[in-house]
């Protein structure tokens, strides 16, 4: 079977839309997958403006919020279609939104950009909240993308993304068994040092200089290094107010330089990184992180402690691996099978998620 699927992918590090338009072949339970046009959208003004301060909206705001940027999406996904001459070509989309609110615990999950809205300026099938009924099996709703690292990617070890948040995944290769042995979100990422970098009007630490002219303070080190959350052990999964609201706080509390808050900051999620890491083996790193040559330098150090060798993954995975997971996800999800792993988010069962909005009569 063939499936021609646009995935979308809105990242907590808040640079802007990833688009994917994969066809996905599977023959005999083998898939494969082939981008055949992709772009990163930036997002309007108006929404770059609305998304970080979505969590202090009324809950009737936030709604109204939700429908709006639904037809956003839809609209961007639109000119996609059109830019790339894909009409008549795409049987349907799987968007994974933008979290606002990440609370396993409360059995609660929420990813801002209404399904039916999206399908209703499309006029095609859209499939969205593809963590919802993890969630409400009692999973962290999260990690979702190692079912994708396990059908279309193989021969590491280690799934790593750096994205707004850093996740990471343990796979275990014997014979032809391929299995997903852990993951977990791992610490804020480029969305706590985005934010540093905003203070000076920069959207990010282009190639790590700046963390690169710092040094790390050992004090602030050990004091992001206690924090509750990693002590704590997996499954297990971070909302972005974690970033917000106990890292990025305690590092400007520290009063140190910017540059040498950078270079903290670096330093504690290579440190994190590589006490994730529990045996031997190959790591493929993406996302946008993967740009930041400082940080990877960092991670290969606390890596190869463990003897884990680092790969940076091609230019196309590190853009786009998150959105053909979402394309995948959502072939799995029109198929009626399992897309979420509980092995990875605790959840009581494997599950089938994602709502399904027809979009056409």
């Amino acid at each position: 079977m063939v499936y021609r699927v646009i995935g979308v992918m809105s990242g907590s590090s808040m640079d802007g839309l990833d688009m994917a338009y994969c066809v996905l072949s599977e023959v005999g339970g083998e898939w494969s997958c082939e981008i055949e046009a992709a772009d990163s959208m930036d997002f309007s003004e108006e929404w770059k403006i609305k998304l970080p301060k979505l969590t202090e909206l009324s809950a009737k705001d936030l709604l109204q919020t939700h429908v709006d940027f639904g037809h956003y999406l839809g609209q961007q996904i639109n000119a996609f279609i059109e830019k790339h001459a894909l009409e008549h070509k795409v049987h349907f989309v799987a968007s994974h939104g933008h979290t606002v609110f990440h609370n396993p615990e409360m059995s609660m999950t929420f990813q801002m950009g209404d399904g039916a809205s999206i399908a209703a300026e499309l006029e095609l099938p859209v499939i969205s909240d593809l963590r919802n009924m993890d969630i409400a099996f009692g999973g962290q709703g999260a990690p979702i993308v190692p079912i994708a690292e396990k059908m279309l990617w193989s021969g590491y070890e280690y799934f790593l993304n750096l994205g707004g948040i850093a996740n990471i995944a343990h796979h275990i290769h014997d014979g032809a068994k391929h299995a997903v042995a852990w993951a977990y979100d791992v610490c804020p990422a480029n969305r706590v040092l985005n934010a540093l970098l905003n203070t000076i009007d920069k959207e990010y630490d282009d190639k790590g200089a700046l963390a690169a002219s710092g040094t790390c303070d050992g004090v602030l080190l050990e004091k992001l290094n206690a924090l509750d959350y990693y002590q704590q052990v997996a499954p297990k999964s971070l909302a972005n107010q974690f970033g917000l609201e106990e890292v990025l706080p305690l590092i400007k509390e520290s009063g140190l330089e910017l540059k040498h808050q950078v270079s903290t900051m670096a330093e504690h999620i290579a440190m994190q990184i590589g006490k994730a890491c529990t045996t031997e083996g190959t790591m493929l790193i993406s996302g946008g992180g993967a740009h930041n040559d400082y940080l990877l330098q960092r991670i290969e150090h606390y890596c190869g402690l463990k003897k884990v060798i680092v790969e940076k993954a091609d230019e196309q995975t590190i853009e786009y691996k998150e959105a053909v997971a979402m394309a995948l996800m959502g072939a799995l999800r029109w198929r009626e099978e399992e897309n979420v792993l509980s092995s990875v988010t605790g959840a009581k069962q494997n599950s089938i998620g994602g709502a399904l909005w027809m979009g056409r009569n």
